[in-house]
């Protein structure tokens, strides 16, 4: 997988900078090899635009369809007629309206059900929550459309078609920043009251997302011997018996707070 990497044209934020070289993203247009000779075809991207703003979905896809390199459809930002129109047609790349998603599911849905698709998130801001979480739902890339010419929205399908990432050096400062936090889990009971200390909760937290003892002991620094009698004394506060239970519990008691940095050589 190769990151498509932006800055420059309005600040730090905005604008093309590949890691490399500026051939990193191929050109999609048809190319001569030789003077005379005939132009060599290219794959034609299928792009799909998912907006629940009719306007600017025609707006947008009359644009797209001035390109020769693509082929535009346009469906409602829903997950029925997404599912409709991928029942009988093909899609390369979705274009999702992101200011008109009400959560983040959609774009989980179409990671699990259509994992070859390249979903790329058309925003207005690009705030550290929506970055961050987009990008844990399955996006292939945040796109400021109100920031940055058409030509690099393009530009960007073409990238995430490849299997490239778009995002520019404020988003992945963000995505390294959350790749490099221990995610926690605040678990309160009926009143309200919290139950478990920090790194109880970050126990929680990792357990809940899947991971094994040792998985957990290799995360947080510890001994799997430690990360056992952890949950020994967790089960004992929360009143259960099975990490089964435990995540159900954290399911419906939990809430998500930031990583606090704590030693590793707690017992």
């Amino acid at each position: 997988m190769r990151i498509h990497h932006q800055q420059g044209v309005m600040g730090p934020t905005y604008g093309p900078c590949a890691l490399g070289h500026n051939d990193g993203v191929k050109t999609m247009h048809a190319t001569k090899q030789a003077t005379g000779s005939r132009p060599v075809a290219t794959e034609v991207v299928q792009v799909l635009v998912a907006d629940s703003g009719p306007i600017q979905s025609q707006l947008l896809t009359r644009a797209l369809k001035s390109r020769r390199d693509f082929q535009v459809s346009a469906v409602a930002l829903e997950t029925d007629a997404l599912h409709d129109f991928m029942e009988s047609n093909r899609a390369d790349v979705v274009l999702i309206a992101g200011n008109h998603l009400p959560d983040l599911s959609l774009l989980r849905w179409l990671r699990v059900s259509y994992p070859k698709i390249a979903p790329v998130l058309l925003a207005e801001t690009d705030d550290r929550e929506l970055v961050v979480n987009a990008f844990r739902a399955g996006a292939r890339g945040i796109f400021l459309f109100a920031h940055t010419p058409f030509s690099m929205l393009c530009k960007c399908i073409h990238c995430v078609f490849q299997g490239e990432v778009w995002l520019n050096s404020r988003q992945m400062t963000y995505v390294l920043d959350a790749l490099s936090e221990v995610p926690t889990l605040r678990v309160v009971n009926s009143t309200g009251r919290f139950l478990l200390t920090p790194r109880e909760e970050q126990v929680v937290a990792l357990v809940a997302d899947g991971m094994t003892n040792r998985g957990v002991a290799v995360e947080l620094g510890l001994s799997e011997h430690t990360i056992k009698k952890y949950l020994l004394r967790i089960f004992d506060k929360v009143g259960i018996s099975s990490r089964v239970e435990l995540v159900l519990y954290a399911m419906s008691h939990g809430e998500h707070r930031p990583a606090e940095w704590m030693p590793s050589n707690d017992a």
